[in-house]
This record gives structure tokens, C-alpha cells and sequence, in this order.
């Protein structure tokens, strides 16, 4: 039987951020990431991984402005990390211009332009336009097992292992998993991106009314011009996303294709997934939507009231749910993982008064 102090279940970028938080919170506690995959895999494998400062309610807010600084001094301290900054252009109808300025941060400098580039549309009386500062994108996977590599080997991972059932134990919880081995911890996060009713945790997360939501991307075959940026259609909540160092763009665009099943969900588009993409890109970048052949697909889990959750599973706070990040899992983790901390606070402090198990 095996014993540490904290259990992450998930080795997305939610988890492996939360892993590196408990592990500089508590230097000395024993962390374990379990994840049914390889790390970095599942939702994060596929995400756009970007980021732009903006939040549609307070808390959304503050949470990107912590996420923003983060990954700068992140990336401040190891420049090799693929993080992209680029430059923002945010679009919309000219009656959702005080939405657009409410919702981004100050550090995004919004200001108007009255000119967009030639291969958009020309603004009209109805539409409005600003360019900011402050959006990167990454490479979400492979970020991920960056941060798995910094934090071995003092923290231990558990790669293509499934915890099969999750139960109480003395204070603390014991985990079967799919080799045989049990494991107990003192405190568990489970951070399982969109397998929400994996059996070992279904009826505890039930209560949160999560729903997992089809995500679909489009690569489109034109090189973005060295100067090009993310382009934000604010409206269509959808976005144009400069990949330079593959030289072609990427499309995501919202679907509404509702409780999927990520083991079930195939990652190929489909004709509905272009007709509905070239919709919008023919309203907004028509020289685009022919080139719209192909993508990704993948899913996540959305909250009822579209911010990430962050909750104690039990009343001691030893047991805890992060995610359901609306599609937002890249954006927001440190601060999902910053959270999560605050709720693990007792068992924390436990470790740092008493020192980790042998």
C-alpha cells in the first residue's frame, strides 16, 4: 500500500499546475499525479491553449489577471517554454462595444482602431474594432509535461493508470486503481478535464450540474503574415488563432453539441462541424472559409454559470474538484490551481508542521 500526502487525479495542465502549487506550497509533502493517459494528453492535447486577458465576471477577472502574470514570470524564468505572445485584435458589432470594454483587463491596453488588415472585411457603421496587448498561446500538451518534468523526481506520476474507485478512509481517501495497487492519501484533487462520470467519482460530481460540451478548431491552409495576431470575433465567441511556427491559422468557433462522451468522441470534424465554422467565417474573414478543410475536435466540461469550479467535495476540505473551465482550462489554471490550494489550506498545513509520511 502506498501512502502520499496529495493525490492529483488528471495530468492535464489543471492538474500538473496544481501538482507544482502543492509542491511550493509544502516542499516536503509527497504528491502524486495519477492520469488515465499519458500527461498532458486528453483536452489539454488538443487545446488552442490561448490566452487573452479578459473575464465576463469578476472572479473570471481577477482569475486571468493571476493566470496572466503567472505564466509571464513562467516564462520570464525559462524562455525555452512554448509560450507564444502575440498581438490581439478583438472585432464586434458595433452594439456590444461597452461588452467588449467591460470585460478585458487593464494590463490588455484595449484601444480603437479604425482600420482592419486587408484580408478582413472593412469596418462598417455596425461593427468596432480595438487591438490590445497581453495574449500568448501554447502548446498546452507539451507545456504540461514541461511542468511534470520540473517537478520530478520529487513528485511521482502514475502514466495510463485508471483509479477505479475512490473511497474513505480514516482521514483521508483510499484510491483502487487499474493495476492492482492502492493508494492512500491524505488529500485528493480530482482535475479529470471532461470525464466527469468516470465511476470511481460520478455521483460525487453529479451535485455540480457539469456538463461536457463538444469543442471543435478548424486548421485553415494559409500562412498567417509575420505581423498577424489572434483576432477575436467577440459576438460569435470565436477566434482566429496565427500558428506561425506551422504556418497556418487556427479557427475555433463555439459548438453546442452538448453531453458528449470523450471516449466516444472520434477527434475527426465532420461535415456539420465546416458548415458551421465557415458560417461565421464567411461573416467575418470570407477569404478564410474555403481553407477551412480540416481540424480538431475534442470536448470539455462547462459550468453551469460559466466559471471554472473549484469546491470541497467534503466538509473537511480533503477532498477536491477543480475544473469545468468552459474551455478555458489553459487560461485560468495557475489560478484554478491557487484555489485549490486555499481549500487543501488544513491539510497543508499539516504537512508543513509535521512533514511528509515515509
Amino acid at each position: 500500500m502506498t501512502h502520499v500526502d496529495f493525490a492529483v487525479v488528471g495530468g492535464g495542465i489543471i492538474g500538473c499546475t496544481i501538482a507544482r502549487e502543492l509542491v511550493l506550497q509544502a516542499p516536503n509533502a509527497s504528491v502524486l499525479v495519477l492520469d488515465q493517459d499519458a500527461v498532458g494528453s486528453g483536452a489539454s492535447r488538443r487545446s488552442a491553449g490561448l490566452h487573452f486577458p479578459r473575464g465576463a465576471t469578476e472572479r473570471v477577472r481577477r482569475m486571468s489577471g493571476y493566470s496572466q502574470a503567472w505564466y509571464r514570470a513562467l516564462l520570464d524564468a525559462d524562455p525555452t517554454l512554448p509560450i507564444h505572445p502575440v498581438p490581439m485584435l478583438v472585432v464586434s458589432d458595433r452594439a456590444s462595444a461597452g461588452q467588449v470594454e467591460a470585460a478585458y483587463l487593464d494590463e490588455a491596453r484595449m484601444s480603437r482602431v479604425d482600420a482592419l488588415p486587408d484580408w478582413l472585411p472593412p469596418l462598417s457603421d455596425g461593427t468596432a474594432a480595438w487591438k490590445g496587448e497581453g495574449c500568448q498561446y501554447a502548446d498546452v500538451g507539451a507545456l504540461a509535461r514541461a511542468l511534470a518534468r520540473s517537478l520530478r523526481p520529487g513528485t511521482s506520476f502514475r502514466d495510463g493508470v485508471c483509479v477505479t474507485a475512490l473511497d474513505r478512509a480514516g482521514n483521508g481517501y483510499e484510491l483502487a486503481l487499474g493495476t492492482g495497487e492502492r493508494v492512500t492519501a491524505d488529500a485528493v484533487v480530482l482535475a479529470p478535464g471532461p470525464w466527469l462520470t468516470a465511476p470511481a467519482w460520478r455521483e460525487r460530481l453529479a451535485p455540480l450540474g457539469a456538463r461536457v460540451k463538444k469543442v471543435v478548431a478548424l486548421h485553415i491552409e494559409q500562412p498567417p503574415a509575420a505581423e498577424d495576431g489572434v483576432v477575436v470575433f467577440h459576438d460569435e465567441d470565436a477566434f482566429l488563432l496565427p500558428l506561425h511556427e506551422q504556418r497556418r491559422w487556427l479557427f475555433s468557433y463555439t459548438s453546442q453539441v452538448w453531453d458528449v462522451d470523450p471516449d466516444r468522441l472520434t477527434g475527426s470534424v465532420c461535415a456539420s462541424d465546416l458548415a458551421e465554422a465557415r458560417e461565421v467565417l464567411l461573416r467575418r474573414a470570407p477569404r478564410l472559409a474555403d481553407s477551412a478543410r480540416s481540424g480538431r475536435v475534442f470536448c470539455d466540461a462547462y459550468s453551469a454559470d460559466r466559471e471554472p469550479l473549484v469546491r470541497a467535495l467534503d466538509e473537511e476540505g480533503r477532498l477536491v474538484f477543480a475544473g469545468a473551465a468552459n474551455g478555458s482550462g489553459y487560461r485560468l489554471a495557475p489560478a484554478i490551481a491557487a484555489e485549490a490550494a486555499h481549500l487543501l489550506r488544513t491539510a497543508l498545513q499539516n504537512v508543513s508542521e509535521q512533514g511528509s509520511h515515509p
